[in-house]
């Protein structure tokens, strides 16, 4: 029986007796489901106690799942899973080494030019701000801007010394600064076994499952990955059109780190809201930065405000659609709960979790409908 396949209906034993069909479909009893209960909590409680370990291998699983399509593209163009593999893991290190390049260079002068501005900002937060709170909404603000500047001058002078204190403490947090070096390697190892031995692993897991349940979990499992490629395709279009908006509306609206902010914004939209409030954190962190007066900041919180608008209520439903079937409520219980157990990894994976949940609820409401429950 080659790796996969199905029992055949009538099975030679030891002896020349013959196991009919009937006979193979034996009753689970009391001790079976116990045996499945135990492994599922088992395995549960490892999720839930191993998350911080099991995070560099479930980002390079979900890469790995996401590269997959073009490595078996490249098979049948007669390229090697191998060089294929090596390809995919190649241009996605590629990928995220430019989003890196992109994004430090602007975080550190953001942070360098906010430092030498707190004192103006502190100023201009007592003359403008304040009264405007008082005049729109009642509320006073009390502020001792000697306070404050002794404050930013004694941050000031501990940001300068920060650099030895960092550099002499480099050796006693070796080890942390090792464990997170090791976690960031592993996974592009990880991502690139897993490419690799793909069909291999699918394969063992089938010859696992249990022959009764074998069907349904192909049925299931061809759903799922439906509903996943349905949301790459369609998340990767929303990301292309969002980047493009981004990049001209904050030209548009003046902000001098327009493109790689837009990009960024546009580009990391893939992580719900996580990619929107760090575009627009990074936004009007720059919009403060760059203008004295209110229409400039205020051009940047509309620009953003249009784009969330555009991103749920018409990117969204027609590049993506109800293909899917997930509530924006379950979206976001999915990623703080995955946020929750797994950290960012939990992150990336709540979303096909809930498809892996949306698809056997389906089931789950089919076979409640046909039972004698619901008749």
């Amino acid at each position: 029986m080659t790796p996969g396949s199905l029992p055949p209906e009538h099975t030679p034993l030891p002896g020349g007796v013959v196991r009919g069909h009937a006979q193979q479909r034996q009753q689970l009893t009391l001790q079976h489901y116990g045996w499945i209960i135990g492994v599922t909590v088992i395995v549960a409680l490892l999720l839930h106690l191993l998350g911080d370990i099991l995070t560099p291998f479930l980002i390079g699983a979900i890469l790995a799942y996401i590269g997959n399509p073009a490595v078996s593209w490249g098979e049948t163009h007669r390229v090697s899973r191998t060089i294929g593999t090596l390809l995919v893991v190649g241009v996605t290190g590629l990928a995220v080494f430019g989003l890196i390049l992109v994004l430090t260079p602007l975080v550190h002068s953001e942070f360098s030019q906010l430092v030498q501005r707190l004192p103006t900002l502190a100023v201009l937060l007592q003359t403008k701000f304040a009264p405007w709170l008082q005049q729109t909404f009642g509320i006073e603000l009390q502020l001792d801007m000697d306070s404050i500047k002794a404050m930013i001058s004694d941050n000031l002078a501990g940001a300068e010394a920060l650099t030895p204190k960092v550099l002499s403490s480099v050796k006693a947090g070796g080890t942390l600064i090792l464990a997170i070096l090791i976690n960031l390697a592993l996974i592009p190892v990880v991502m690139f076994y897993l490419l690799r031995d793909w069909n291999i692993i699918l394969a063992r897991f089938e010859e696992l499952t249990p022959r009764r349940w074998l069907v349904t979990l192909r049925t299931v499992a061809v759903e799922v990955d439906e509903v996943l490629a349905e949301f790459l395709r369609g998340q990767a279009s929303v990301m292309v059109v969002l980047a493009i908006y981004y990049v001209i509306a904050l030209w548009i609206a003046g902000l001098q780190f327009w493109l790689p902010i837009g990009l960024l914004t546009g580009l990391l939209v893939f992580v719900p809201y996580v990619g929107f409030g760090l575009g627009l954190v990074l936004g009007v962190l720059a919009a403060l930065l760059q203008w004295h007066g209110l229409p400039g900041f205020v051009a940047v919180l509309v620009v953003y405000g249009v784009g969330q608008l555009l991103e749920g209520y018409v990117l969204v439903p027609w590049l993506v659609g109800d293909r899917i079937g997930l509530h924006p409520v379950a979206v976001i219980f999915a990623l703080l709960a995955f946020g929750e157990v797994f950290g960012f990894a939990g992150v990336l994976l709540a979303l096909p979790a809930s498809a892996v949940l949306l698809v056997a609820l389906r089931h789950l409401r089919k076979a409640y409908n046909e039972s004698a429950l619901y008749r």
